[in-house]
């Protein structure tokens, strides 16, 4: 768990790549089934064709089908749920009866500086690397190192404006369920404000307890 820019996909990645933990993405589970034949899709795709949200009923039963797949069978990494207390406790029912653990890791970064990583985040168009203006600068301005002449690219939606409202929306959704997970003693902390590496070492170490 984490604001946008605090680092949730690398560390997933990282997890998936070093433990071959799954990392499931409710996202992605309903982009697939639009292009599944069951009925469970068909529902879902009704409701996503309405342009209404998938009720919590029906992502936790999305996600149990995912989670009983043989590829889960040693544990997994949850992206993008659970939303709400309500879908957190829907989620501890599931774990009991698969017999496995919650553990919510929560990346800690302070808004000023997730503020800066997004706004200052640019990108290569050709060959993606990431830069940022204030943390990891091209050594010419805006252009990439490895591509001589390539200006880099800035995406519309880190503008300070929108970052500010992405932060402030986050803050309202995600607060009701860090005080669920921190009440029931499950919610562990890390400090988000160092490299990947540093970040893994005690996520890594957190999973593997």
């Amino acid at each position: 768990m984490g604001a946008p820019g605090a680092g949730k996909g690398t560390q997933a990645r990282l997890l998936q790549e070093r433990l071959h933990l799954p990392q499931i993405s409710t996202g992605d589970i309903f982009r697939a089934l639009k292009h599944a034949d069951t009925p469970l899709a068909q529902e879902v795709r009704d409701i996503m064709d309405r342009g209404q949200l998938v009720p919590d009923e029906l992502t936790i039963q999305v996600v149990k089908e995912r989670t009983a797949q043989v590829d889960c069978k040693n544990g997994y990494i949850l992206d993008g749920f659970p939303r709400t207390p309500a879908q957190a406790r829907s989620l501890e029912k599931l774990a009991a009866e698969q017999g496995n653990e919650i553990v919510a890791i929560l990346i800690d970064v302070p808004m000023d500086l997730l503020e800066k990583r997004m706004t200052g985040r640019r990108n290569c168009p050709v060959c993606n690397e990431i830069y940022n203006i204030y943390f990891k600068p091209p050594k010419n301005d805006n252009v990439c190192d490895d591509h001589p002449g390539v200006q880099l690219t800035h995406r519309a939606d880190d503008n300070p404006e929108t970052v500010l409202t992405r932060l402030a929306t986050y803050e309202v959704q995600t607060r009701p369920l860090l005080d669920f997970y921190q009440q029931a003693k499950l919610l562990r902390t890390v400090n988000g404000e160092r490299d990947s590496e540093a970040i893994y070492a005690d996520i890594a170490a957190i999973v593997n307890s």
